[in-house]
């Protein structure tokens, strides 16, 4: 009897199309409310660290005095509480996830000093 079960479920799986996808030879679609790596526009950025606070891994820090932002790729859970947080509106989620490596990646962003003499809009 249990043969007879086995047999009928090869045979169904035999006609049917594959479940998983072939990734990487077939590329992922996302999707419009799909959440995936953080990124940030450095220069709206004023580093007020309200990201880095309501980050639940930690994996956010700001330093207001060298204004550099970094975020720990491996670290970061895509949970968006950052990007709903921030006031400026300067955090935002693209459309992919940080590939797997052996090493943990922390990205660290500096916002470029203004040149001496030059107008800053604020």
């Amino acid at each position: 009897m249990a043969n007879l079960k086995i047999g009928k479920m090869v045979l169904r799986s035999l006609f049917k199309r594959p479940a998983t996808l072939m990734y990487p030879t077939v590329p992922r679609e996302w999707k419009e409310l799909t959440r995936g790596r953080i990124e940030i526009d450095i220069d709206s950025c004023i580093f007020c660290g309200i990201c880095a606070r309501k980050c639940p891994t930690d994996a956010i820090a700001v330093d207001r005095n060298a204004k550099s932002w970094s975020i720990a790729r491996m670290g970061c859970v895509q949970c968006s509480c950052c990007v709903e947080a921030c006031p400026k509106s300067c955090l935002l989620n693209k459309a992919g996830y940080t590939s797997p490596d052996t090493e943990k990646v922390v990205d660290t962003f500096v916002k470029p000093e203004a040149e001496p003499g030059s107008v800053v809009d604020s």
